[in-house]
């Protein structure tokens, strides 16, 4: 999952970035509002963490900007206001959720796995396909009850493979949700992980799972 981070308070900004690094997330930050504006209207975030009080450019106003401009990602605001009013503009500008500072880690986190469920339409943090389980949740994945030992990355990308199935997601797309904006397009890391990915879900399913449309990208055959 890639997350977006527009905070210009720097040390709050690195240590969000810090802990949802070591969860997992690819996140990318911005210390102000212009240039987080323009990362986030030109990349694809599963989530885009918004301060509302910006020096350069109000939040509120990137919320209806990215809105306006058919980016739909979902976005938690982060404000140190606590009023009603600014709160349900925010809302009501397109925002998904919001948090007031100082808040609790383990609840921002909490958050950002709800507005992506919502955002694929789905009620629980399980996503089951057949005999296939991965919960984002716990970070685990299972094939009829037998775990699969996955690293960071491969679960990432098997996460995103499987909210989009039946589908076939091609490499760009991975690439977008799994790694962040330091990422080489030019590197083969991410065909390394798809294959090192496909032989641990062949080994525990004991068929070829994870496949490849030439040409197009991957996707799961679990019949």
């Amino acid at each position: 999952m890639r997350i977006l981070i527009i905070e210009d308070n720097t040390e709050l900004c690195e240590y969000i970035q810090k802990s949802l690094e070591q969860e997992g997330f690819a996140v990318d930050t911005s210390f102000n509002g212009i240039n987080g504006e323009e990362k986030a209207y030109v990349n694809d975030y599963d989530v885009i963490l918004l301060d509302l009080n910006l020096p350069d450019k109000d939040g509120l106003e990137i919320i209806k900007f990215l809105r306006d401009s058919s980016i739909q990602s979902p976005v938690i605001m982060i404000t140190a206001r606590d009023e009603i009013g600014d709160r349900a503009t925010g809302l009501d500008s397109g925002a998904d959720d919001y948090l007031i500072k100082p808040f609790d880690l383990i609840e921002l986190k909490a958050r950002i796995r709800a507005v992506v469920r919502r955002f694929q339409g789905r009620t629980s943090p399980l996503i089951q396909i057949e005999q296939l389980t991965v919960n984002p949740l716990t970070r685990q994945s299972e094939w009829g009850g037998l775990p699969i030992p996955l690293s960071v990355k491969e679960f990432d990308i098997l996460e995103v493979i499987v909210s989009r199935y039946p589908a076939v997601v091609s490499s760009e797309e991975i690439s977008e949700h799994v790694f962040d904006e330091m990422y080489d397009t030019f590197s083969s890391s991410l065909r390394v992980h798809i294959m090192r990915l496909r032989n641990k879900l062949a080994d525990v399913s004991g068929k070829e799972m994870l496949k490849t449309m030439r040409g197009k990208g991957y996707y799961l055959c679990l019949k």
